[in-house]
């Protein structure tokens, strides 16, 4: 309530302040060329006369605003509204007439000048008559035209907001479908051992359930900071090394001033898994993966490359991960993200990304 009439006091100290302003800026036309037409008159006498025009207007004027919000012309029967507000118009300059000559006949006997009403009001309907009718219009046009600009912002805020909505109903739709996607993958991998090494398997569930506490408690979280991230890839490694055992080896390049920086969250592990998949699974010897961030500027750059010793094809049909990995990339940055799949120089795969610097506290 206190909000809406501060705003409203404000909107009133507006619209005062444009009024006078218009006053002045008439009282010294008036004054300067009273001057040059050998009809001077003193500064007071210009101030009083031009201000009293416009505090006129400004009174009448609620009565043009009072019509353009309950007759506009965006309706099928506008030729109706047109012709109402001609009406208007001449009701409009008719009462600018009576106003002002009752407050010239009050200004007259301040000075001692005492007129009447007749003496008055005939010079100042001849001479204002029109004038005062295009000021009608240019209040209606003004109204329609601040209007017009209102509801534009309105529809536009409306727009932004779903627009945001869709895009957060999306993220959060690629996340929930990334989460059952890993966790089929992992369970997959732990029924792998179950009959060869049971401990094995047993070690590998109790990781799984500290990888889902963290996957739950950041489902409303579509960006954490990059240490963040890294602590659950080595927990998810952790599983990983369980399974393969010394035939994984993993390398991590972390530029400390990187750890801070905004990541999408989950955004390392469908690569990892995509290096494991095709990088370490099919060959029986030893295989590495190498996991860097650094900073370039205003860009970070994320790398995943596996040891693999099998060239792959370019392009090749992405799965759940690499495809749910794209798409949140292109939600969440649009243009301002790259996210390539290259050929690595000695084999195997590289996963690059880069996106843009933003802390995250």
């Amino acid at each position: 309530m206190q909000q809406r009439v501060r705003e409203r006091a404000v909107q009133g100290l507006f619209i005062f302040a444009f009024w006078t302003f218009l006053g002045l800026s008439f009282a010294g036309q008036f004054f300067i060329a009273s001057s040059q037409l050998n009809r001077p008159v003193s500064w007071q006498q210009a101030l009083f006369h031009s201000l009293a025009d416009w505090y006129v207007f400004a009174l009448l004027s609620v009565f043009p605003i009072f019509l353009a919000r309950r007759y506009g012309f965006g309706e099928r029967r506008w030729w109706k509204h047109l012709a109402l507000h001609a009406g208007a118009s001449v009701l409009f300059s008719l009462g600018y007439v009576v106003v002002r000559t009752g407050v010239a006949m009050l200004l007259a006997r301040t000075v001692a000048e005492p007129a009447t009403f007749t003496d008055t009001f005939r010079p100042l309907l001849f001479k204002t008559w029109h004038f005062n009718m295009l000021i009608y219009w240019v209040i209606l046009t003004a109204f329609h035209a601040l209007d017009f600009y209102r509801k534009y912002q309105e529809r536009h805020t409306r727009s932004l907001q779903l627009e945001n909505s869709l895009t957060e109903a999306r993220l959060q739709a690629l996340q929930m479908q990334l989460n059952p996607h890993f966790l089929y993958n992992t369970l997959h991998a732990i029924s792998s051992l179950m009959y060869r090494d049971v401990d094995a398997a047993d070690r590998m569930i109790a990781q799984l359930s500290d990888l889902l506490r963290y996957a739950l408690e950041s489902t409303s979280q579509q960006e954490v900071p990059l240490r963040q991230e890294l602590e659950f890839l080595k927990n998810y490694l952790k599983i990983e090394q369980t399974r393969f055992g010394e035939r994984l080896k993993i390398d991590f390049e972390i530029a400390p001033e990187t750890e801070d920086q905004a990541v999408p969250t989950l955004i390392l592990q469908p690569l990892v898994e995509n290096a494991i998949r095709y990088g370490i699974e099919p060959h029986a010897g030893e295989g590495s993966i190498r996991i860097t961030a650094r900073r370039e500027g205003d860009t970070l750059t994320l790398s995943v490359r596996d040891s693999g010793r099998t060239k792959l094809k370019l392009p090749f049909r992405e799965g759940v991960g690499l495809t749910n990995t794209r798409e949140r990339l292109q939600q969440l940055h649009g243009r301002a993200h790259t996210f390539m799949l290259m050929p690595g120089a000695e084999g195997g795969l590289e996963a690059l990304i880069t996106l843009p610097c933003r802390n995250v506290a």
